[in-house]
């Protein structure tokens, strides 16, 4: 649910032509009051007749709300209801995966260390400390649980055994044992604890590779579960957000013990300005047609029809189904507007933020920053290669990522790279604003003349704005 009170707004906030001017370049309004009429047939002729006139059609605004004594306002708060549990079920889920995840990289990051001792022992220049590094590992891991009769509790506890913890560190095998100057009890002590040891260095390591690799391939499972449960629960998610009701405030038409329904739905029609075309048909300097004009064209400009409806009806339920039907009074205005490329990039931009806001704005704050702590461990661990786009590279790792559409199936024709975000937009220039944003406005007016016209004439109205 978008929480947009008015594209008109909007756009006056994003574009700094319409910041000055405040109004749309034409508007027309129809008001159509009828019990037994529905919606759905006003709202789709209208639909059908701005894409048959080439306007490439979006819904921008679909809101409701239902007063709370009726049954319409019951029966969407129990579907409201399934979608949530459902939802809620599997972010449960995703958060056990998830604790799994951090257990799975802690664990790893503790058999990579004990591994690098490991690695260490092939070089000349390191071997001597991973020697002593591993001794000490040892002696706390393995030795200790001898208690009494570990090295360093008879080295720290017991009289006459004060250097077997030395005699350990320094001693490589056996042989060694014998030429060290020592007592015959510390000797008959440690000569058994260093081939421990070394039978211990020998089996230890390769039980720990082995570890090491069922863990990561384990926590490559973990990661592909979490990107599952994302994807599931994305659909719950979604539905639970689009049914929840706008608040309409002290609207005189919602009445709590009514069965009433206000509906708002705004749709977006746009066709492109032909500059090179446009030019050759006189409307502007024949300049405008050369290829070195065009080319130093930063903006295009789009002629923009914005159509809002606002009903206030009664739902009444088919019989024989589970659906309504909504008849009563609709106000449908028509409004024309000239808008540029960054302009509607811009409004695309704030209509997703404020759709994603309330729809998943928490999970993201919540996991996409814990999981962007871990993005290099489980790039690491789990092998994953590398891209050279950063963002790709972060969104590949981040398998909340999922709920906002980022692993949905590509088209084979779709732009890798997304639109940079538009933070600013600067004003038309002299030629923009006397030949583009003058040319798509007067198209627009046209288009949206016609489009009222046609729609009154269809149903038998006075062809003079009401």
């Amino acid at each position: 649910m978008v929480e947009v009170n008015s594209i008109h707004d909007l756009i006056t906030q994003i574009s700094p032509y319409y910041k000055k001017k405040n109004s749309p370049e034409a508007e027309h309004m129809l008001k159509y009051d009828s019990a037994s009429d529905t919606l759905e047939p006003i709202y789709f002729f209208i639909l059908d007749l701005m894409d048959s006139m080439g306007l490439g059609t979006q819904k921008l605004i679909d809101n409701f709300s239902s007063s709370p004594g009726s049954g319409h306002f019951g029966e969407m708060g129990q579907r409201t209801s399934v979608m949530q549990q459902q939802g809620s079920k599997l972010l449960v889920d995703m958060n056990a995966v998830l604790r799994s995840i951090l257990n799975l990289i802690y664990d790893l990051r503790e058999f990579r260390i004990r591994l690098q001792s490991y690695d260490d022992l092939k070089s000349s220049s390191t071997k001597d400390a991973a020697v002593l590094s591993l001794k000490q590992l040892w002696m706390d891991k393995v030795d200790i649980q001898k208690q009494n009769s570990s090295i360093k509790s008879m080295a720290l506890t017991q009289a006459g055994f004060t250097t077997l913890i030395d005699a350990f560190l320094v001693a490589k095998d056996i042989k060694d044992v014998d030429k060290l100057d020592l007592n015959d009890r510390v000797k008959r002590i440690l000569k058994p604890r260093i081939q421990e040891f070394n039978s211990w260095l020998k089996e230890s390591e390769s039980e720990l590779r082995k570890r090491y690799e069922i863990e990561k391939t384990y926590l490559k499972s973990q990661v592909s579960s979490l990107k599952l449960y994302s994807r599931w629960a994305k659909p719950y998610l979604k539905a639970a957000a689009q049914l929840e009701t706008k608040d309409f405030g002290r609207d005189p038409a919602l009445v709590k013990v009514f069965s009433t329904l206000l509906l708002e739905l705004s749709l977006l029609g746009k066709n492109k300005l032909k500059i090179k075309e446009t030019a050759q048909e006189g409307d502007f300097p024949e300049e405008f047609t050369t290829e070195r004009f065009l080319k130093k064209l930063k903006r295009e400009y789009y002629s923009c029809i914005l159509v809002e409806f606002r009903f206030r009806g009664i739902p009444s339920k088919v019989q024989g189904t589970q659906h309504y039907s909504f008849g009563g009074r609709v106000e449908i205005a028509f409004k024309a507007y000239s808008l540029n490329d960054d302009e509607l990039k811009a409004l695309d931009q704030r209509l997703e933020d404020d759709d994603l806001d309330s729809a998943f704005g928490l999970i993201k704050d919540v996991t996409e920053g814990s999981l962007e702590q871990l993005k290099d461990d489980i790039e690491y661990f789990v092998g994953e290669e590398k891209t050279e786009d950063k963002d790709a590279s972060k969104n590949a790792q981040n398998p909340f990522l999922a709920l906002f559409g980022k692993y949905e199936p590509k088209e084979k024709n779709q732009e890798k790279k997304k639109p940079d975000k538009i933070t600013e937009i600067y004003p038309d220039n002299w030629i923009e604003e006397r030949f583009f944003r003058a040319k798509a406005a007067l198209n627009a007016k046209a288009t949206i003349y016609n489009l009222f016209d046609i729609y009154k004439k269809a149903h038998g109205m006075a062809s003079l704005p009401i």
